[in-house]
């Protein structure tokens, strides 16, 4: 089986435009602007083995703020530049109900089967509660990116905290589990 690490888009691959607190993806291709270290980080990564799979939220899509040809060209932009693997979107807003919108973890559920993924070995990074409620739900391992670049709740109980992809990178390193090990043990238990 393969293991994957889930990464949100914006506010982790790219940096999100903050107003008023509120952090809003890229209004266009012109706006995007990859975080420093995001390319090292996912080259780390890739190399190490993992896929990377991409799963992202985009509901002003839903809301008519936003049109699905420019956030595919964002998302074609991230994969000419990054070592991404796949990039899978959620168009829905709350009012859908669907499971794919984070935190429901229909995204990484799908991709693990379409990949042969072995979810409690992988990880999933964002920097929002609903991506690490997804993961959680998924059953993958959890770290929470803290930007600080917005206001918004805290996530439950993620398995670490960073600043930075790069820092998640390491961290999912030295934390890696084979498929089938079990994944019951506390950071401060397992040893690289």
């Amino acid at each position: 089986m393969n293991q994957a690490v889930f990464l949100d888009r914006d506010g982790v691959l790219n940096r999100a435009i903050v107003r008023d607190s509120k952090s809003y993806p890229p209004r266009s291709v012109d706006d995007l602007e990859i975080l420093p270290g995001v390319a090292e980080a996912c080259g780390v990564l890739h190399q190490a083995g993992f896929l990377l799979i991409v799963v992202t939220n985009q509901p002003d899509v839903a809301r008519g703020t936003q049109r699905k040809e420019v956030v595919e060209a964002i998302n074609r932009v991230l994969a000419e530049r990054l070592p991404l693997d796949e990039i899978r979107v959620c168009y829905h807003d709350d009012d859908d109900h669907c499971t794919c919108r984070k935190p429901q973890p229909g995204l990484l559920v799908q991709a693990a089967r379409d990949w042969d993924i072995d979810l409690p070995t992988s990880f999933v990074v964002g920097d929002r509660w609903k991506d690490i409620e997804a993961g959680q739900r998924a059953g993958c391992r959890t770290v929470f990116l803290e930007c600080g670049d917005h206001t918004e709740i805290e996530p439950d109980h993620p398995d670490h905290r960073v600043s930075s992809l790069i820092e998640a990178a390491g961290w999912i390193s030295q934390h890696r589990l084979q498929p089938g090990e079990k994944n019951g043990r506390k950071d401060n238990e397992v040893h690289s």
